[in-house]
């Protein structure tokens, strides 16, 4: 009875609490790219929204009113004062626009989804807003990929006093044009819908109905292939990959362990076997195109190079502070500077150590919430399992592309969404969900007996893989 009680009443503040305003206000600046000129700063939407609310928001966070601090917000806003300290080393001249832009895009995202989605009832509305965004987007998509031209994009841009991204003009594949729909890349087109796919799929599951839930994934996929991005197409084949091995797997405990020792064999295997390094047989697979493999092996070799330094090449060592806004060394015939790889390009930029604290403080939250034991409470798992085969996806997608401007900001964004998942639990929701339909406090001794066999250990904190 109990048990019922807690995982009814978890479910019902879903039906009654609406996404937060200001995240409504971020993903509608998301998605409308309007650009205009401030004096000499170039400003957005995005920025224009958490230029507003990013003090409040770190002052909130400092004060205790998003729940404790934890080890990423600290590793975060190091990697931010490491930019600045990095390029007032290597380009002081640029040192203020780069970091003011580039900071409270990826701050801001970061602290839009940690302070605001707080619990499961604003995550689905959240995900309920990201599926409603990409099914609106199907019939733009569509044109787009017909004409070649981005209706939104180019309306924005025909109002005076006001502009956008620009018209890209990619080279058609399989005889379709790349859809860039509202953002500054196809690519970036594609790792928005890839990031929506689980959402929709795996966290939608106790609220979608199944043909609802299939339908809107399938047209998720469709809106995902028209901006013909590998790295995008493969985040989301990642996702299903996933959820296929969890649900084939689903009475082995053990079943991560089992997949990620299946991955280090397969990367030894290939080491053994093949003539080429696991990672450029990686990327003759994740491309469209053996020269697009070709040139990003190249890119990776030589932005290591840059990196660590070479004598041969005569190429000097950047570990500490990176290169900064400056052109990378690269060979002669290589007449692009473009790099498709968000974390080599972070490491190239800031140096080892800016890389460092980023991914060191993405690895920490995701590693937590993989091992959250959420037994008894299928609606949680299923959240779980949402937010980590969506940021799996898009760790994935980030080593086969570079991201700025908007979708820069709102990749950290969704990671922000999943730090409630660390600390919350089916017995927390219950005792709020319980005050908030009762008026009365729940008595937390009342609620532990289905969540425990020994005592007062609460088993949601025990150790077990998503």
């Amino acid at each position: 009875m109990a048990a019922r009680l807690n995982i009814e009443a978890a479910q019902m503040p879903v039906a009654r609490v609406g996404l937060p305003l200001p995240v409504i206000f971020y993903l509608l600046a998301v998605v409308f790219p309007v650009v205009f000129n401030l004096g000499p700063i170039v400003m957005t939407l995005v920025r224009i929204v958490l230029l507003i609310m990013v003090l409040p928001m770190l002052v909130g966070l400092f004060m205790g009113r998003f729940g404790k601090l934890i080890p990423t917000d600290g590793l975060f806003l190091l990697h931010l004062i490491w930019m600045v300290v990095a390029l007032a080393v290597t380009t002081p001249a640029q040192v203020i626009t780069q970091s003011g832009s580039v900071g409270v895009e990826f701050i801001g995202g970061y602290l839009m989804g940690r302070c605001y989605i707080r619990d499961r009832a604003s995550f689905l509305a959240l995900c309920r807003w990201l599926v409603l965004l990409v099914l609106l987007s199907l019939p733009f998509a569509l044109h787009e990929t017909i004409t070649g031209h981005p209706l939104i994009v180019e309306t924005i841009r025909s109002i005076p006093g006001l502009t956008s991204v620009g018209v890209v003009y990619a080279v058609p594949r399989m005889g379709l044009e790349r859809v860039q729909l509202v953002f500054a890349h196809p690519i970036h087109y594609g790792l928005f819908c890839s990031v929506v796919f689980s959402m929709c799929f795996v966290a939608l599951k106790d609220v979608f109905s199944a043909s609802r839930r299939v339908i809107s994934s399938f047209i998720i996929m469709l809106c995902g292939f028209l901006a013909l991005s590998s790295g995008a197409l493969l985040a989301v084949v990642l996702q299903i990959a996933l959820i296929t091995w969890a649900t084939l797997f689903a009475r082995v405990r053990w079943r991560w362990w089992l997949l990620v020792g299946l991955f280090v064999l397969a990367y030894v295997v290939i080491d053994i076997l093949s003539t080429r390094s696991p990672i450029r047989v990686f990327m003759s697979y994740a491309t469209f195109s053996a020269h697009n493999a070709y040139w990003r092996g190249i890119i990776f070799e030589w932005g290591v190079k840059n990196i660590f330094g070479d004598a041969a090449e005569n190429i000097p060592a950047a570990v500490w502070f990176g290169i900064g806004l400056n052109d990378w060394v690269r060979p002669v015939y290589m007449y692009s500077g473009s790099m498709d790889n968000f974390w080599l390009v972070t490491a190239i930029r800031y140096g080892m150590p800016g890389l460092i604290l980023l991914s060191l403080g993405m690895i920490l939250v995701i590693f937590h919430v993989m091992r959250r034991n959420f037994e008894g409470d299928p609606a949680l798992i299923n959240i779980q399992r949402a937010w980590v085969f969506t940021m799996l996806g898009l760790s994935f997608t980030l080593s086969t592309v570079y991201v700025w401007s908007n979708i820069f900001s709102f990749v950290f964004f969704i990671f922000g969404t999943g730090v409630w998942l660390m600390t919350t639990s089916p017995l927390k929701e219950a005792e709020e969900a319980a005050t908030l339909h009762s008026g009365d406090t729940a008595d937390p001794k009342a609620l532990a007996s289905p969540y425990t066999r020994f005592g007062k250990r609460n088993r949601s904190d025990a150790p077990h893989p998503a």
